[in-house]
């Protein structure tokens, strides 16, 4: 029987091959491969300082025990799912590989997300969040450009940062969007975003990349580098004080908004589902709850005892 020192190293090696795996055969994006392994890590040290001696082939008590773990370190709910995500594509490469025939990460189920409603913005402060930028902000047309693209297609802030020159199409009016695990959808953008767009491409981006002539990436840093998601986010953070607007909003308020909005609107909830990249429909049903105007019209209009005229 191998020593516990010995299952550790045996882990820590696995894990190793898991990530070769994720980048070869699964092509996962960088993000999700850095979280992946970041969440097994943690995994790896919790075993390790428990001394979990079956940490290859675990019991459900002792996966029920770090899920505990998890909920003590206070982390979100969300966090906890993806967690569970990692460990349980961890051990379905473990059982490939014949490393091991633990089944019981499958009977985990992820803890109840999206509990409370996500903050979404009326149209007419998505219209003052867009106008924010101005000619005193030093790259107000790069800066207004990332914030009608977020809007205008509902983009994962991941998904503007890797965005290329190659996946616009503004005579066309759509972007080819890269998303989770790799996968291409076409979004459509609306004239604004297009406008603003192209005044950034034509009038600020030539003069950014001047030294880093070789980036593809379609926004850019003043140095012409690629921007980041930290940026980005800090650049929806920096106009939403400038425009007095209330509440946590980051870029992916304006993903929620861009949901809520066409879904109020009447749009088809497949066709917002192929917008957003997601890959259940299930997710983009919580967005029919958040608009609580269009389910007062539901009620009313479908309800014995609606509120009808």
């Amino acid at each position: 029987m191998a020593s516990f020192k010995e299952t550790i190293a045996d882990l820590n090696a696995q894990v190793t091959l898991f990530g070769s795996f994720l980048k070869t055969e699964r092509s996962v994006s960088k993000n999700t491969y850095v979280s992946y392994l970041r969440d097994l890590k943690k995994y790896f040290e919790w075993s390790l300082e428990r001394k979990i001696t079956k940490c290859m082939n675990p019991s459900l008590d002792d996966l029920l025990n770090f899920v505990e773990f998890l909920k003590e370190k206070a982390l979100a709910h969300s966090s906890i799912a993806r967690h569970l995500i990692s460990l349980k594509n961890f051990f379905r490469f473990l059982r490939m590989e014949e490393k091991s025939t633990n089944q019981s990460v499958e009977l985990l189920e992820a803890p109840a997300l999206w509990t409370r409603i996500p903050f979404v913005l009326s149209p007419e402060s998505v219209t003052t969040l867009l106008e924010a930028p101005s000619l005193e902000d030093r790259y107000f047309l790069r800066d207004r450009a990332i914030l009608e693209c977020l809007y205008a297609t509902g983009c994962r802030v991941s998904e503007v940062v890797n965005m290329e020159l190659k996946d616009l199409h503004l005579d066309s009016s759509f972007i080819t969007c890269t998303g989770k695990g790799r996968k291409q959808r076409i979004v459509p953008l609306g004239k604004k975003a297009i406008l603003a767009i192209r005044d950034y491409l034509q009038n600020l981006r030539p003069l950014l990349v001047k030294i880093q002539s070789s980036t593809s990436m379609v926004f850019v840093s003043k140095a012409g580098k690629p921007l980041n998601r930290i940026i980005i986010w800090k650049q929806v953070k920096k106009y939403a004080l400038k425009s007095g607007l209330n509440g946590k909003i980051s870029p992916h308020t304006l993903r929620h908004s861009f949901a809520t909005h066409l879904l109020s609107g009447g749009a088809d909830l497949r066709a917002v589902q192929d917008m957003l990249g997601h890959s259940n429909i299930r997710t983009t049903q919580l967005y029919t709850h958040v608009d609580r105007n269009r389910l007062k019209l539901i009620h009313s209009k479908f309800h014995p005892r609606g509120n009808k005229k």
